[in-house]
């Protein structure tokens, strides 16, 4: 015996979902009801309950409704490609999961250590968390996690003081016309060299990244942190390091 097709409101019943989502879905044309009454209503047949089966199923696995539509609708796909785009997309999830752990734990830590902030300052600071984001991959930004780890809270405030100790010096030198090649830069450099391959752990992307973020960035990283190195001193820096090699 041939089953009868189903009114909207019986299709919703029965699946829960409701009359308006099941109009959303076609009016995007991800399920059109193939039959219709003679005074215009939707009827859905066997084949449309089947493809919204289809699509519970694509949707619990974080596909989008987009993407649905496509794989549904003829886009050549293999159920493993389906697979690797929900691993894909929880991989992204992840990722904007341990950034956001990241940055909560960057403020538990600094409201413990600082004075009480303001709603305002609060919101400064996390502008700067999300400012150095914007250059560094979430691998990068767990490199330098584990990094800071490792050495510890006693050797970052030793670094922090070297770097307080060394950028004005070198700020100086470059002020005085100091050659980069003479050998009080060059010991500058050598210092400056340690720390950032400390810093990075001696990776090149990362190093190429912190440049760039206070190339890009650098007014409003010197009003946030006072001492920082300019544009003008990476390429002044970069001449001595380069002298090293030689």
């Amino acid at each position: 015996m041939k089953e009868p097709p189903w009114k909207v409101g019986e299709l919703a019943r029965n699946t829960g979902m409701s009359v308006r989502a099941l109009h959303h879905y076609d009016e995007i044309g991800l399920l059109r009801p193939s039959l219709r009454t003679a005074a215009g209503h939707r009827l859905y047949g066997r084949p449309d309950i089947e493809r919204l089966q289809q699509i519970h199923s694509l949707r619990l696995m974080g596909i989008s409704l987009e993407e649905t539509k496509r794989l549904l609708d003829g886009a050549a796909a293999s159920p493993r490609q389906v697979i690797d785009m929900h691993l894909a997309r929880l991989h992204e999830q992840m990722a904007m999961q341990k950034q956001l752990v990241r940055r909560l734990k960057a403020l538990a830590d600094h409201l413990d250590t600082a004075k009480p902030l303001s709603l305002e300052e609060l919101c400064k600071t996390i502008e700067e968390m999300m400012r150095v984001e914007k250059y560094f991959t979430p691998e990068q930004l767990d490199v330098m996690e584990q990094r800071r780890i490792s050495v510890g809270e006693e050797r970052m405030r030793t670094v922090r003081d070297d770097w307080n100790e060394i950028i004005p010096k070198v700020r100086a030198a470059m002020e005085n016309g100091a050659d980069p090649t003479s050998p009080e830069v060059l010991a500058l450099a050598r210092r400056w060299k340690v720390l950032v391959e400390e810093f990075t752990g001696g990776d090149p992307a990362i190093a190429n990244a912190v440049k760039t973020m206070y190339n890009d960035d650098g007014p409003a990283l010197q009003e946030k942190l006072g001492n920082v190195p300019t544009k003008e001193m990476f390429a002044y820096i970069c001449k001595s390091i380069e002298a090293l090699k030689s």
